[in-house]
């Protein structure tokens, strides 16, 4: 009579991401839960008299997490595994920082140019360790960012220990949050279309099978070295931004939060996940400013909690969510009435015709 139907049956093609829509509704099952995601985050920056300041800088230091993870998920999709996210951001960091401290540039100037540069700078240091691969490529970008802070301690450039202060702020906190969040947005939405393109499946052959890439004639290095730009982008932004965000750049911006923090997001979140890597900040990063007021015992049950995302969840937060979402039932009729009503009348018409013949053979 009833039976249970997945609701994407009849939408879904045998090939994944690939929709066959025929009504209103379908497209809200699919669109649904991306538009409200994007609601969510574009209306929290305006409910400051609810939330308060503080987690609306929380929410400004959430954006700035998932742009550094989303660095590294690029990263990750074409085989190179970072350990030194703070790199990128502290780069971005003191780029900024020298030209308004300095040359007294605009930020409207100085974060644009110090993203591009950065991202430059980042690219031409790393380049010649992209024929690295696993834990030797890991161990050097877990060394740059070390490296820079005793460079900057032992010379005292850029202020040395104390850094540079006093560099022009970002006027609001909402103009932070939104210039953050819609940034994140536009970093998603771009690296989702490019993993989508022939570029981005030679990105992920590299990752899969980088001997069979070699051997059909392209070049993996100048490859690698396109993703660590593209990938650069987003983290310099952040660090830019940070920057000016509490006025002032120094040693801390290449502190190993700012690579730990970004990578536990994207394991979290699903490695390999471009949106895994947002939903991974923005679960992460405000769990662990919620344990602060356990003080000393934060990090073990921020470490606890980790642990139990990765163990019970290894196929990260996102993609569960969306393997759980995609497989919601509906009750659906199976006609059963109709077969019930015909079933009768074949049932009918033998019993008249058992008591025909009885009469007849009587």
């Amino acid at each position: 009579m009833y039976r249970r139907e997945r609701l994407d049956r009849g939408i879904k093609a045998r090939v994944d991401d690939i929709f066959a829509l025929s009504s209103h509704r379908e497209i809200i099952y699919l669109a649904g839960p991306r538009i409200f995601a994007v609601l969510a985050l574009l209306i929290f920056p305006l409910l400051t008299n609810i939330t308060g300041t503080y987690w609306q800088s929380v929410f400004f230091m959430t954006c700035v997490i998932a742009l550094l993870a989303l660095s590294w998920d690029l990263l990750y999709s074409v085989g190179l595994v970072s350990l030194g996210q703070a790199f990128f951001f502290g780069v971005g960091g003191y780029f900024t920082g020298v030209l308004n401290y300095y040359y007294d540039v605009p930020i409207a100037v100085s974060i644009p140019v110090a993203t591009l540069g950065g991202a430059i700078i980042c690219t031409f240091v790393i380049f010649p360790v992209l024929r690295l691969r696993g834990i030797y490529f890991a161990l050097i970008t877990f060394a740059l960012p070390l490296f820079l802070m005793r460079i900057v301690e032992a010379t005292r450039i850029f202020g040395g220990t104390e850094g540079l202060s006093g560099l022009t702020p970002i006027p609001s906190m909402q103009t932070k949050a939104y210039l953050g969040i819609i940034v994140t947005l536009i970093v998603v939405f771009v690296l989702l279309k490019l993993l989508d393109t022939d570029y981005g499946l030679v990105i992920q052959g590299i990752r899969d099978n980088d001997l069979s890439v070699l051997a059909s004639g392209i070049n993996i290095q100048w490859f690698k070295a396109q993703v660590v730009f593209i990938a650069s982008l987003p983290a310099t932004f952040a660090g830019a931004l940070m920057t000016h965000h509490y006025q002032v750049v120094g040693m801390p911006a290449f502190a190993m939060e700012n690579s730990i923090l970004p990578l536990t997001s994207a394991i979290v979140g699903g490695p390999g996940l471009i949106s895994g890597s947002v939903v991974g900040a923005f679960l992460l990063v405000p769990i662990s400013e919620s344990l602060r007021v356990f003080g000393t015992l934060r990090m073990v049950i921020y470490a606890t909690a980790l642990l139990i995302f990765v163990v019970f969840l290894s196929e990260g937060v996102f993609r569960y969510a969306q393997r759980k979402y995609f497989q919601f039932e509906r009750v659906v009729s199976t006609g059963g009435e109709e077969i019930e009503y015909e079933r009768s009348y074949i049932v009918r018409g033998k019993e008249f015709i058992k008591k025909f013949w009885g009469r007849k053979s009587s």
